[in-house]
């Protein structure tokens, strides 16, 4: 028994890289992983805001991490995947894929394994990094996606130019 309640104490992590640096978000928020797919441009969207593809019907908006973390765009190689993933923001349900150079794999990591994030000499704003995490010699990086992007951010990214409402539902 003392087997499965350390177990229920993990978390599962979805780990991707992002130039040289491993990052990771919390495998429920993952709808899921795509092929990258053609991308169609929204006018006068921001500049992480790359577009928005169609998942089985639905409009879901894709967003450059790396642009939004001020590292080069992303360049598509045959590694590059879209991660699709569930955010909430002003308390509803958000669909939206990410770019990501490559993703790995699903990690479990225990709580007490998960370190803050250090509030000095950060090349990102702390405030959407839950921590910072280890494997093997590696430092994972895990994202609180529900605070990366603010809601002016997102509702530029989930309206075209008519106004119309493009959040998938």
């Amino acid at each position: 028994m003392a087997n499965i309640s350390s177990k229920t104490m993990l978390h599962q992590y979805l780990t991707f890289k992002l130039g040289n640096e491993m990052f990771a978000i919390d495998v429920s928020q993952v709808r899921e992983i795509l092929d990258v797919t053609t991308i169609t441009k929204v006018p006068r969207a921001p500049e992480f805001m790359r577009g928005v593809i169609n998942v089985r019907g639905s409009v879901v908006p894709v967003v450059d991490l790396r642009l939004k973390f001020d590292m080069p765009k992303t360049e598509q190689t045959v590694d590059t995947r879209i991660v699709v993933m569930e955010i909430a923001l002003d308390g509803e349900l958000t669909i939206i894929g990410t770019l990501a150079d490559a993703v790995h794999n699903v990690m479990d990591i225990e709580p007490s394994g998960i370190e803050p994030a250090p509030k000095v000499g950060a090349k990102w704003n702390t405030d959407f990094i839950k921590g910072i995490g280890k494997h093997q010699d590696q430092f994972i990086i895990i994202l609180n996606v529900d605070r990366i992007f603010s809601a002016d951010e997102l509702a530029m990214v989930r309206q075209d130019d008519s106004g119309q409402d493009m959040k998938a539902a």
